[in-house]
């Protein structure tokens, strides 16, 4: 069964859909039993860091996702959520991470000249920079899609797939069991299914 952490801050239910969609089993919750007997974690994120990071350490878990973590469960981030397992985001401020991947949160802009929009929002293709089970159904050059205004950065080496606006977006993270998509497999059509398969099958 695959946890989606319910912390006030995630788009759940289409996410929900398409776990259903490729028959996984998944539950919609904020309580610690859940995610105990859970074999996976889903950590979803719209909206700003500080305030997502603080929703989410008000809910008391914190602590259990990194010790479940720690045990050796697969966790995926998801856009914000991805950006939560940093160590730190400079949006509007500075704010610590959950510190599960080295590198840090940065704004698009100024990196990205005003010729491109931010929020970068829209479809991109994805290019393969390492083996990974996360991606062994992901082909080089799929499109999936984005919606964000910040970017990792200073995690060369967690990069698994990144796509160009201007910069090198990573895309795909990861680091011994935990994961991270920038993007919205949920969203992101047939090539993001295939990362949400591929995410039920890590072990």
């Amino acid at each position: 069964m695959i946890a989606i952490i319910d912390y006030g801050v995630g788009n759940l239910f289409s996410l929900r859909s398409s776990l259903q969609y490729l028959n996984l089993e998944n539950i919609i919750t904020n309580r610690e039993e859940d995610i105990l007997e859970a074999d996976r974690i889903l950590l979803p994120g719209v909206g700003a860091f500080s305030d997502a990071i603080q929703k989410l350490n008000n809910t008391g878990l914190v602590d259990v996702i990194k010790n479940e973590t720690e045990k050796g469960k697969p966790l995926l981030g998801i856009c914000l959520g991805m950006q939560l397992l940093f160590d730190k985001s400079f949006e509007f401020g500075e704010h610590e991470g959950l510190s599960l991947i080295k590198g840090t949160v940065s704004p698009l802009r100024p990196i990205v000249s005003d010729a491109l929009k931010i929020p970068h929002i829209g479809w991109n293709r994805l290019q393969k920079k390492k083996e990974h089970p996360l991606l062994k159904y992901t082909k080089e050059g799929d499109y999936v899609y984005y919606v964000h205004s910040f970017y990792a950065t200073d995690c060369a080496e967690s990069t698994l797939a990144t796509s160009e606006y201007q910069v090198d977006i990573p895309g795909v993270v990861a680091y011994k069991n935990i994961c991270g998509t920038q993007f919205h497999p949920e969203k992101s059509g047939e090539a993001g299914l295939r990362i949400l398969q591929a995410f039920s099958e890590v072990s």
